[in-house]
């Protein structure tokens, strides 16, 4: 099973990212409003951006890694 970190755009034009092992769901659930609470209230959301890793403990230290990050830097990490 491999794990994705992605990042959304908000319909606010803010930023989400999360990891998943099943991102057409994960992306589906944003929009639906079953997803993280932070994008509740700001869907639709598209896809800006995404990385496979091996593993949940990868995906998720990069995850930390993105979120620290300016807003203006985000999209830059998957480059």
């Amino acid at each position: 099973m491999s794990w994705c970190l992605y990042l959304l755009e908000c319909s606010d034009g803010s930023y989400y990212a999360g990891i998943t092992n099943d991102l057409e769901n994960r992306i589906n659930a944003h929009n639906n409003g079953t997803g993280a609470k932070y994008t509740r209230g700001r869907s639709p959301v598209k896809l800006i951006a995404q990385q496979a890793f091996e593993n949940r403990s990868e995906a998720s230290k990069a995850e930390s890694q993105i979120k620290k990050l300016p807003k203006n830097l985000k999209p830059g990490f998957f480059a």
